[in-house]
């Protein structure tokens, strides 16, 4: 399995997990000195499509820590659109799902497999390549794979709080660790602990 990072427009995060925007960007040159040509994943998302495979949301590439699933994908003049869901059911899901609204987790990579290639100087173009995953990573081999806007009802407030290094309240940091699995009881406790400094929280 290779992966590889392509520059990344993630236009919606919704707060019941639903993720969309661009995966791979045609054109892109990754750090590994690989491009995905137009056209690259159309033959293997029909096969995919045709067998009823699934294309994966894991985290880090781990095939033990499934995510979501990419429920629409397809390709157009720019690169790999895509639309998938996250497993809110699944604590690791919850937890992923909280950090990219807060922007901490901020890249995607696709894991795939190369069918057809040709170099091109110093590049190699991928031609053909079977789609197997989409994953969140915490640390994108290229630095352009980034999530350029995230949207979601609730988070706006907090999101632009930590980008400006501003001090959450105690209720907007309760809202953010309940994001990450914790019941009413175990986000007060923690805000309580972590707010704690010079000063009393804001209110």
């Amino acid at each position: 399995m290779e992966h590889s990072d392509f520059a990344l427009e993630l236009k919606a995060l919704t707060d019941d997990g639903t993720v969309e925007g661009y995966a791979a960007i045609f054109g892109n040159v990754d750090n590994g000195g690989d491009k995905i040509a137009p056209g690259a994943f159309v033959g293997g998302m029909t096969k995919a499509r045709q067998s009823g495979r699934s294309i994966k949301m894991l985290w880090n590439h781990d095939p033990y820590q499934p995510i979501g699933v990419w429920e629409d994908l397809a390709e157009d003049a720019k690169g790999l659109w895509g639309k998938g869901r996250l497993v809110l059911d699944v604590a690791k899901a919850r937890e992923i799902h909280a950090l990219m609204k807060a922007d901490v987790i901020s890249g995607l990579s696709i894991g795939y497999r190369t069918r057809e290639a040709e170099p091109d100087g110093n590049v190699r173009v991928i031609k053909k390549a079977d789609l197997f995953e989409i994953s969140p990573v915490t640390f994108p081999m290229n630095e352009r794979a980034r999530i350029s806007a995230v949207k979601s009802d609730g988070m706006d407030d907090v999101v632009n709080k930590l980008k400006a290094g501003d001090r959450l309240t105690e209720r907007e940091f309760e809202l953010m660790v309940k994001g990450l699995g914790l019941s009413n009881a175990q986000a007060e406790r923690a805000a309580r602990i972590h707010l704690k400094g010079p000063g009393e929280p804001a209110t």
